[in-house]
């Protein structure tokens, strides 16, 4: 189990690393952009992000 861990922590910094690699300048302008967010929509994209993965994660099991 703490190998699959690790290995979905590899992955996951690998996916975060594409956009900041391939696009700096759209990944700067991304961040500006998410910085005037308010917290409840922010809030928002992070559950439904969750919730997506949670829902994939049991679909491959």
């Amino acid at each position: 189990m703490l190998e699959d861990i690790g290995r979905a922590i590899a992955l996951m910094l690998i996916f975060e690393g594409i956009m900041p690699f391939a696009a700096p300048n759209r990944w700067r302008e991304m961040a500006q952009v998410l910085a005037t967010v308010n917290e409840r929509s922010m809030r928002l994209i992070g559950l439904v992000s969750m919730v997506i993965g949670l829902l994939l994660l049991w679909l491959w099991r």
